[in-house]
């Protein structure tokens, strides 16, 4: 996103007058209370989904589960579609606009089905396993519902980001934002997945979405008013469009034969004053083709090296990027797994409090905060003195994996306890759940960001406005991964019936552990072979000046 915001920005001081009248801190506070209302009514609501559907909609646990990693699937993959959008046709702020308003429609209408007795089915008879299942009409609303405020949320979520970036012209102000940005879409987290959840588990589902759409109404309204404010950042182009020219102008030419001649090549570009490739990598040789000059050429016969460079850079890091998606499928299974593990656990804290079920997610959350704080004022600055080398991206996802493996196999002990105490007059106490829900946080904190390093320095650059929103994708295919690993397991074993009680979850949870086992050799396999294109080169750079220093 930071590759779009200095793009962006000397766009707009090369082409707009009203630009330089626009932007700064004044539109600090519209973004910010936009971002913070959004996210409080998007966690609000996604957190405890797993109980609304089971509770208002007598849906079964394990296909809620499974319509929750659907939702959370769509929630986590649209904002790259949000991004090439705004990059292409649109631009951001029109796109957070149409965004904001399409998940006010989305969580109004779900206030009105908590509201509304006819758009649910009847309440199960107390004691009874017969319950009224959802009619078809009842279903067609909810799925219209949370298909409106997923596509808000995913629409939103990363072009703020950027958009709230390409407002300022310095790229240390535009570092203080992200960082602003990141304290403030936690912070809506966290009220979401507590106040809101509580409000909705103790007080009424209605008053609990009624809130979610207020936050919202105003949120929208806010980013709408100061619209005057913004600098409007203005459509480039798709990122994509030199990625699929390549792969176009290489079958095309595919009998062409590859030299090592410069001349033969459509190079000799310059950008920032940078003398780009003049001639291929040896690496997949075949790609070569696209720059080979012939007399067919056109735009979508001929790419230059850079862009065929920048294709390469992309097919490098896929090994790696297909590793960390078999890594975040546990973590998002683990998250669907333990609201269905808390609801049959004793959740009382004292006569009057019951913590609930949903919000146990808001533990990853708070834990990934602190650590991500204590990682980059503390654990990296000492490591880096005491070895003088900073911590890799691949270094940080490898001690990310090793944390998640480990918060899988205590899930399994922990589980193991509780089937034991299901007999039991006093069920096992939620507070056993707490500590592999830490070491989830923890393996978070040291993962989330060095994906996000990760894709943004070594994706080429006309890709970097999208880099970051890659990792959004990685977690959304995740879920879908999650969602269909649920349904094998229920096809082959007895271990996830709907009442897990009966079952054995912490089979499920050493299944987790085996398959992150291999995963990570995997993935040691690939960080071994894998050069760094951009990243090793910046970080020997900064280690030198901290030596000097």
């Amino acid at each position: 996103m930071a590759g779009s915001v200095s793009s962006d920005t000397e766009a707009q001081s090369s082409g707009d007058d009203a630009g330089s009248k626009r932007g700064g801190w004044i539109t600090f506070p519209f973004m910010i209370a936009t971002l913070l209302g959004l996210s409080v009514t998007s966690f609000g609501w996604v957190m405890n989904l797993i109980v609304f559907l089971i509770e208002e909609f007598n849906i079964k646990s394990i296909a809620a589960a499974q319509i929750s990693n659907v939702a959370n699937g769509c929630l986590s993959m649209l904002p790259v579609v949000a991004a090439i959008l705004a990059d292409s046709f649109f631009g951001n702020i029109p796109v957070i606009s149409a965004s904001a308003f399409i998940s006010l429609l989305g969580i109004v209408l779900l206030t009105l089905i908590s509201s509304l007795d006819n758009l649910r089915p009847r309440p199960c008879e107390t004691g009874s396993i017969l319950c009224q299942s959802p009619s078809k009409l009842q279903l067609g609303i909810l799925y219209t519902a949370l298909a409106l405020v997923t596509t808000g949320a995913g629409g939103t979520r990363f072009t703020l980001a950027s958009a709230g970036a390409n407002q300022y012209g310095k790229p240390k102000e535009q570092g203080s934002f992200f960082n602003w940005y990141f304290l403030t879409l936690y912070a809506g987290a966290i009220t979401g997945a507590t106040a809101i959840v509580y409000t909705q588990d103790n007080a009424s589902w209605k008053l609990g979405f009624g809130l979610c759409a207020i936050a919202n109404l105003i949120s929208f309204i806010v980013f709408v008013s100061g619209k005057r404010l913004y600098k409007h950042d203005k459509p480039m182009g798709s990122p994509f469009t030199s990625l699929i020219r390549v792969v176009v102008a290489a079958i095309a030419k595919r009998k062409a034969v590859i030299t090592s001649k410069e001349e033969d090549y459509h190079s000799g570009l310059e950008k920032e004053g940078k003398t780009l490739a003049a001639v291929p990598s040896k690496s997949f040789r075949f790609l070569n083709r696209a720059a080979l000059k012939t007399e067919d050429d056109n735009i979508w016969r001929l790419c230059s090296v850079q862009e065929v460079e920048d294709f390469k850079a992309i097919l490098r890091v896929l090994p790696l990027w297909l590793s960390i998606i078999f890594v975040s499928t546990p973590m998002v299974m683990q998250t669907s797994l333990v609201v269905l593990q808390a609801l049959v656990t004793d959740r009382g804290l004292g006569p009057h409090f019951q913590i609930p079920a949903g919000s146990l997610q808001v533990i990853i959350i708070f834990t990934a905060c602190i650590v991500i704080m204590l990682n980059n004022w503390l654990v990296y600055p000492t490591y880096q003195k005491l070895t003088h080398k900073s911590l890799t991206p691949l270094q940080k996802v490898g001690v990310g994996q090793v944390l998640t493996i480990l918060s899988m196999a205590l899930s399994a002990f922990v589980e193991t306890k509780r089937l034991k105490t299901v007999e039991n007059e006093h069920p096992m106490s939620v507070l056993w759940l707490f500590p592999p829900l830490v070491i989830v946080g923890i393996g978070e904190a040291f993962q989330f960001p060095a994906n996000i390093e990760l894709f943004y320095g070594e994706f080429p650059e006309s890709l970097r406005n999208t880099a970051t929103s890659l990792t959004s994708l990685v977690i959304g295919i995740s879920f879908y991964l999650s969602t269909a690993l649920i349904d094998v397991i229920r096809r082959t074993t007895a271990w996830l019936p709907d009442d897990i009680n009966h079952g054995r979850v912490d089979n499920v949870y050493w299944v987790l552990v085996i398959l992150g086992v291999l995963n990570f050799g995997y993935f040691l396999v690939c960080s071994w072979f894998y050069r760094y294109r951009n990243l090793q080169d910046n970080d020997q750079k900064q280690d030198q000046k901290d030596v000097t220093n």
